[in-house]
């Protein structure tokens, strides 16, 4: 799958940490959905019922990451720009040119509603 099955939802709740989704319905297994929050952009994915979530910013040149070929078996997802792959459950790159991690955040679904804290 690439990148381009994907939607954007803006997330407008400042007041706490964690901060609704959407439905745990409308992410199913192979998908990944794009949100804001405080002008940041997190990419929330679903690796065969596993939630995880990273910004959407390659730590190579910043390139957008939910751009990229999206692997839900192997949970990586590739910059398109570079091709630097990158491990969803840590943020770690597994291949150059990146090297640093970016950040990862706690993801839960609650009241079959897929939540996501950021801080």
């Amino acid at each position: 799958m690439t990148g381009g099955d994907w939607s954007t939802t803006l997330l407008t709740d400042t007041a706490g940490t964690k901060i609704p989704v959407c439905p745990a319905a409308e992410l199913p297994d192979g998908q990944m959905r794009l949100v804001e929050h405080d002008g940041r952009k997190i990419g929330v994915f679903n690796c065969e019922g596993t939630l995880y979530a990273i910004e959407d910013r390659c730590s190579h040149d910043n390139g957008p990451l939910a751009e990229g070929e999206f692997d839900a078996a192997a949970c990586t997802v590739e910059c398109p720009r570079h091709g630097s792959l990158f491990d969803l459950s840590t943020g770690r790159p597994k291949t150059l040119p990146a090297f640093q991690p970016v950040q990862t955040f706690p993801v839960e679904i609650e009241d079959d509603t897929i939540t996501l804290e950021v801080d």
